[in-house]
Order: C-alpha cells, then structure tokens, then sequence
C-alpha cells in the first residue's frame, strides 16, 4: 500500500480541485473561495512525497511558492488598493533560503545577515506603506533574538543571555513606552517582571557552585 500513498495523494488531490472548483462555479461563480482549500489539497501530494523521498528543500520551495502565490491572488481579489501580502513575502523566502544553507545556518554571519536583511526589509515597508508608527521596532525586536538567541547557545553561556536578553526586553518596553505613550510611564511593570530571569539563573548557578 505504501508504494500507492503518493499516487493516491495526486489522485486524491486533483478530484478535490475538480469537485470544489465545479461547487465554486455552480454555486457561488462570482467569489472564487475555492482557492482557500486549493492551497491544502496542493500540498497534501507535494508533502507526502517530498517527505518519503526525503526531498525536503522541494518541499521548501514548492510550499513557500505556493504560499506566496496565494497570498499575493487573495490580495489582488481582496484588497488590490493596498500590498499587503509584502508583510509575508520576505519572511517565508528565508524558509527554502535556510534549507538550502544547511549547516551554515546555523552560522553568526548568516544570523545577523538574516535579521538584518529582514529589518532593513520592514524598515523600507514601514517608511512607504504605513509612514505614522514606526511599527518595524516589533519585527526587529523579533528577530534580533535570532543572532542572540545563537552566540549565546554556541558558547553556552547561559547566564549571560539571561543578562543581555533582559536588558535587550527592557530597552524594548521603554522604546515603545516612548513611542506609544509618553505620558505614562507603564514600561517599569514588565521590567520588574524581566529583571527575575537573571536574578534566578544567578542565584540557580551560584546555588549549583556552593553545593559541590
């Protein structure tokens, strides 16, 4: 049966496309929604076979395309005033980008290219398409653990993140606090929270020292 699976997946998959695109056009011919469960029954064959022969970066590329193919249809029908399928696009390119990198991404240089790249990236959407609220200060915030989350992993130096990692979150909170709402002074509340992550991973490591 397993020699069958793929097989049965691509039989499967195109009589769903057949009988959702005759419902589509019977029932309802002036809104397409068919490519709603379009995208799923695509990647059902796709997948099972990508997964079986172990072909995980045409499983990236073909998901990814996909993906943005749908988007970019859905805001064209939707809303075809404003790009916002822009916001998606650049982040999931880095999918099959990092398959087909391997064990080099794993790397710092392909950490901070990658988090650079992707604030410069929002930077740029921010200034042209939503110029009021410097927004990019969320993605960046987001993937500035990224590089991080990495050096701090490689060199196993735990306690130190903690330290960094909570300074980093409480230079963010006040950023928006400034940003956001000036005139109260709300960012002190999530600090004090932070601010016992480093205490107890001191206090775990300097507890673990005096016991031996």
């Amino acid at each position: 049966m397993k020699r069958f699976d793929v097989g049965f997946a691509v039989a499967g998959s195109v009589m769903c496309i057949i009988f959702i695109t005759l419902v589509n056009y019977l029932t309802s011919p002036g809104y397409l929604w068919f490519i709603y469960p379009l995208l799923a029954v695509l990647v059902w064959p796709i997948g099972l076979y990508s997964i079986k022969n172990k072909k995980h970066k045409l499983l990236a590329i073909v998901c990814s395309t996909l993906t943005i193919g749908f988007l970019i249809i859905e805001n064209l029908m939707e809303s075809p005033n404003y790009p916002w399928s822009l916001y998606a696009i650049f982040p999931i390119i880095w999918w099959p980008t990092l398959i087909f990198l391997g064990e080099r991404a794993k790397t710092m240089p392909v950490a901070w290219i990658g988090s650079t790249s992707i604030i410069l990236y929002y930077a740029i959407l921010n200034v042209l398409l939503a110029p009021g609220y410097p927004w990019v200060i969320y993605p960046a915030f987001a993937v500035l653990w990224w590089p991080l989350s990495l050096y701090h992993a490689q060199k196993k130096t735990f306690v130190s993140f903690s330290m960094y990692a909570s300074l980093f979150i409480s230079v963010f909170f006040i950023i928006v606090n400034i940003i956001s709402s000036p005139g109260t002074i709300w960012a002190v509340y999530p600090i004090f929270c932070v601010l016992w992550w480093p205490l107890s991973m001191y206090y775990f490591v300097y507890k673990r020292k005096m016991e031996r």
